[in-house]
């Protein structure tokens, strides 16, 4: 007991020699947040709805309903009926909602950017008001009024708006109506988005033959600050990662992955991305221009090529070098001048070299398959830092 200090001293000095240097971790240790199950669970069904009969489900069969979204067998289904009345429910296989439903879509618990813009005729008293409003929380399999809950009330406008978006409309009054003025414009952004049980602001008084959208809006809650965790790939406004940008309406996310495809997304804020799979992501932007160095398994050669993002379809990856089973993509940025070095084994000699992708080619089509600069593999290509002159004094290019 005398020496017990000693002992343990010396007893994790051995360990220390024995599994110290050589030995360090090589796994990250990081925080992972509280999150949902359904933040992370595979989109393993895909969701049907029998808009007419009232059935959802992703067990409907063939002719039985229409395709709606993919998701997972955990999701909330949020639905929207023309009675004016909606409700959150568990996905089943097959599931009876209510006839004549209107609108149908996964619903994820705190969302407060999807906004609902809502046209209704109140049954009472035969007017029709007009609203906006989330749903970031409800009780499920409860149903809600969206309308006044009068006897004979219904929906005569709806659109659900992702991003807080708002829109222009054009009001047709029936002909039989006493106003002057049967057919005017209204704009959805003149109104504030309250909660789902307000009444809402009056469109008219007078009977209307129907709403017709005539214009998209922009969004009214402001653009969106996204950034891309960098351990899970989830994204997230809370600045936590990898900044991608400020993203409103019409704005897309531009995947470059390192299987050599890329793929434009939108920004829902349920998306996940494999960091390890990814050159580069971030906003889309049309002037922007990928280079790119691959090695072409048909010619055996390594070719460099520079293009514009043609497509605009979301969701469907695109590739962006040739189909052989050996083909390979040994690197891909956005960088304005990206600078590369890149080494070869010639002969059983090492050979290395630097390369200016920007003046070795021009902008090509995103099909076409480059210019040839080598007739070997390479063994390794990794980025320089870019030097510009800008009002006579010479700055890291970021």
């Amino acid at each position: 007991m005398n020496h017990l200090t000693q002992f343990a001293v010396a007893y994790f000095e051995q360990l220390l020699k024995k599994y110290g240097k050589g030995r360090e971790r090589r796994t990250a240790i990081t925080v992972f947040d509280a999150i949902q199950a359904t933040d992370v669970v595979a989109n393993n069904a895909k969701l049907y709805a029998n808009l007419q009969e009232g059935f959802i489900g992703f067990g409907l069969k063939k002719g039985e309903g229409d395709f709606i979204c993919d998701c997972s067998d955990i999701d909330d289904v949020i639905v929207f009926r023309k009675d004016g009345k909606f409700m959150v429910t568990k996905i089943d296989s097959k599931k009876f909602v209510g006839k004549d439903i209107l609108q149908v879509s996964i619903w994820r618990k705190g969302d407060e950017r999807t906004t609902y813009n809502v046209a209704y005729l109140d049954g009472e008293s035969g007017k029709v008001f007009v609203k906006r409003f989330n749903v970031s929380a409800v009780t499920r399999d409860r149903e809600y009024d969206i309308s006044r809950g009068t006897v004979g009330s219904k929906l005569l406008y709806f659109s659900a708006n992702p991003n807080g978006e708002s829109e222009i409309v054009t009001v047709q009054l029936s002909q039989g109506s006493k106003a002057k003025i049967k057919s005017f414009d209204y704009d959805f952004a003149d109104i504030e988005i309250k909660g789902r049980a307000a009444q809402g602001n009056i469109l008219t008084r007078y009977p209307i033959r129907k709403i017709v959208q005539k214009e998209r809006g922009q969004s009214t809650l402001g653009a969106l600050r996204l950034y891309m965790d960098e351990v899970s790939g989830r994204l997230n406004t809370d600045e936590r990662g990898l900044f991608l940008g400020t993203f409103d309406t019409g704005d897309s996310i531009l995947v470059l992955y390192k299987d050599g495809t890329y793929e434009m997304t939108d920004f829902e804020i349920s998306n996940r991305y494999d960091p390890n799979e990814i050159w580069y992501i971030g906003k889309h932007k049309p002037d922007q221009v990928v280079s790119a160095v691959y090695y072409d398994g048909h010619k055996e050669w390594t070719m460099v090529k520079r293009f514009h993002v043609e497509t605009t379809t979301q969701g469907q990856r695109f590739s962006f070098i040739t189909d052989h089973k050996e083909s390979k993509c040994y690197f891909a940025t956005l960088d304005a001048e990206p600078r590369i070095k890149y080494a070869m084994r010639i002969k059983g000699q090492r050979m290395e070299g630097e390369l200016e992708l920007a003046t070795f080619i021009e902008v090509k089509g995103w099909k076409a398959a480059g210019n040839k600069l080598s007739d070997q593999k390479l063994m390794k290509v990794e980025a320089l830092e870019v030097y510009v002159e800008e009002d006579g004094q010479t700055k890291l290019f970021e």
